[in-house]
């Protein structure tokens, strides 16, 4: 047994000075940890979408702590019940944010515009858009594979007709979708807002004609009826500013194309074409 006495006091005498050491260094080195952090953690719905501008819930947390101007209320999730929650353990003023949710500026449907090349590669519109830049006719359109369907953790957009589709009843204006989208269609805009413009193209009007049905010809009779000076036409097409947008409509109305739409016919119906009628 005396040959076994001296190893094993040896291990054990190591093991015991590295346990000294650990615990001598967890105490040397450790990282000092806001009690604000864990409660507002706590806070967060945990579904780290992204939708706050940081990696997640945890990054927003510590971001939170290391900068106190940063606002309280860029959960998307959570809403105005958590900002409440985070002002008061910050010891900040509340401030509720707008409520937003996701548009997709197309309407290129099967009816509205075509495919131009019968595209046989990995079923993603990040893969098909490597190649000439998707597969229809109009190259700022909707692919329609549905790489934001993928990226939705809420179930509040689908392809319809070959086209992506928002659900605003299920939308939380996480911006998930709009990352996935390798043609960046999707945007946020303030749930007071109902008036988009369902298009991207950047083409000449006549080539946006011949691409899609119902695209932007940048003939800017939405300009100059709009009374609050709430929709621009740049590069080719209109977009609407949508705090100064008073959802009139009469921008709907002059459209030649129906380009312009409302959010509350967008939703699996029809484009709203009463403002033509």
């Amino acid at each position: 047994m005396g040959i076994y006495t001296f190893p094993v006091m040896l291990v054990g005498g190591i093991g015991l000075l590295a346990g000294v050491i650990l615990a001598a260094a967890s105490k040397f080195f450790a990282v000092e940890v806001d009690e604000r952090a864990t409660k507002i953690r706590e806070c967060l719905p945990g579904a780290n979408c992204g939708g706050c501008g940081f990696a997640g819930c945890d990054d927003y947390a510590a971001n939170l702590i290391a900068n106190p101007d940063l606002p309280t209320n860029l959960c998307p999730v959570g809403g105005a019940a958590v900002a409440q929650k985070i002002s008061e353990i910050m010891g900040v003023s509340f401030e509720a944010a707008t409520p937003k949710h996701a548009v997709v500026h197309c309407n290129g449907t099967c009816q509205n515009t075509k495919y131009a090349i019968d595209y046989e590669g990995p079923q993603t519109c990040a893969a098909c858009n490597t190649m000439f830049g998707g597969r229809g006719t109009c190259n700022f359109g909707c692919i329609g594979f549905g790489d934001c369907v993928a990226a939705c953790q809420y179930d509040a957009i689908h392809i319809v007709d070959g086209v992506a589709v928002v659900d605003p009843e299920n939308c939380i204006a996480c911006g998930a979708c709009a990352r996935a989208c390798p043609k960046g269609l999707i945007t946020m805009i303030p749930e007071t807002s109902q008036i988009y413009v369902s298009c991207s193209s950047k083409a000449k009007g006549a080539v946006t004609r011949q691409a899609c049905s119902v695209g932007c010809i940048a003939c800017r009779k939405c300009e100059k009826s709009c009374p609050s000076g709430a929709i621009t036409v740049n590069n080719n097409v209109a977009s609407i500013d949508p705090e100064k947008c008073t959802n009139c409509g009469l921008c709907m109305s002059q459209c030649p194309t129906g380009a312009i739409r409302n959010v509350m016919y967008c939703d699996g119906n029809p484009a709203n074409t009463a403002a033509h009628d």
